[in-house]
């Protein structure tokens, strides 16, 4: 707080000084206040910006300096929300501006579409700051965005595509980490789990700090699973909850944990499992149904091996037909499989949430 007040006191004086001005300095205002929009915006001081940079726009449209106080104008708008006055700026300031400078403001109008969640004219504006220079500052933003506005329209074949020409072309850009992430998370969604795994495998040894870590800790466990390979998904869902208690994902992780335990565990698995589930304090609704769920199983499990029948010289018992439809659809015997049945749900089998994207800086 203490590093903020000099910036602050800086941008408030220039504007006192820009309101407070005598006649006889009128033609140093038009400076005065791009000077002011320009500090209160790099300050973060955005309200102020905007307010500052909306009189200089409308009382100097034929300024030299109009078209970039447009586009800062717009920058303003965008940070404060106000994101359909912040588009009609970036789309003004384009044709006031140098090249490169519209370039950029092309990338800004893409943003704010993205916000807006109009895909369609957010993809093509991406598309078109891509196309127009490679090399651009903001191009591998640009094809970001590029991908993310194909995931929303549903083209995941595309949006790999583009994240993969991410990866290949500015492999030390900031974005590459999340990028990789959704480009893992967006091939197992298609099932491709021999071309998303790699991805994830070496996550935590290229990105050990990267803030979707645990996210990605998560996805190699799922994905592990769904592949077929348990015993290794379930080390990694347990590293993961180990690691990330009180991650959001973690109460799905755990979920999954014992959901998968109870389908493909042995013995002594389903015994630790319900161990852990019965020591739960407090005790859950959820855990105790898991609980119950997995002391099915392994009933079940007891009553088909042969060596039971050889011990007896019986044939097991049959149970009724009523009980054995109920325990296979995953409900407790003698109860409706209702929608409100915690087994019921899909959770702990659907792909991970996707984090939105951000915005850029």
């Amino acid at each position: 707080m203490a590093r903020r007040w000099p910036l602050l006191s800086a941008s408030v004086v220039l504007l006192v000084a820009t309101l407070s001005a005598p006649p006889a300095r009128a033609l140093d205002e038009p400076e005065r206040l791009r000077l002011v929009g320009e500090r209160a915006f790099a300050d973060g001081l955005y309200p102020l910006s905007r307010r500052v940079l909306e009189r200089f726009v409308a009382e100097y449209p034929n300024d030299p300096h109009a078209g970039s106080a447009l586009f800062l104008l717009g920058r303003a708008r965008f940070a404060l929300g106000d994101t359909e006055s912040a588009l009609e700026a970036f789309r003004r300031a384009q044709a006031a501006i140098s090249p490169a400078e519209a370039l950029e403001a092309k990338f800004w109008e893409a943003e704010t579409l993205f916000r807006l969640r109009r895909f369609p004219e957010a993809r093509a504006a991406y598309d078109a700051v891509v196309k127009t220079d490679a090399a651009a500052p903001r191009a591998p933003e640009a094809l970001y965005g590029l991908a993310w506005s194909d995931l929303e329209l549903g083209r995941p074949e595309t949006a790999i595509a583009e994240l993969r020409e991410l990866l290949a072309r500015w492999p030390d850009h900031a974005l590459v980490p999340s990028a990789t992430l959704h480009l893992a998370r967006t091939l197992a969604e298609q099932k491709r789990f021999g071309d998303a795994l790699p991805l994830l495998e070496g996550f935590a040894t290229k990105y050990p700090n990267h803030k979707q870590l645990p996210d990605a800790q998560y996805l190699l466990g799922w994905a592990r699973v769904k592949s077929g390979d348990t015993k290794a998904g379930l080390a990694d869902l347990r590293a993961f909850v180990a690691a990330a208690p009180n991650h959001e994902l973690a109460p799905t992780a755990r979920r999954m944990i014992t959901e998968t335990i109870t389908r493909h565990g042995d013995p002594s698995e389903l015994q630790v499992a319900y161990k852990t589930l019965m020591d739960e304090t407090p005790p859950t609704p959820e855990g105790l149904y898991d609980a119950g769920s997995i002391a099915r199983r392994a009933r079940r499990s007891t009553w088909r091996t042969p060596r039971s029948s050889a011990r007896t010289g019986r044939t097991p018992r049959r149970r009724p037909r009523r009980r054995r439809r109920a325990a296979t659809a995953g409900c407790v015997p003698r109860r409706s499989c209702s929608p409100a049945s915690p087994r019921s749900s899909s959770a702990a089998t659907a792909p991970p949430p996707r984090r939105s994207r951000p915005s850029a800086a």
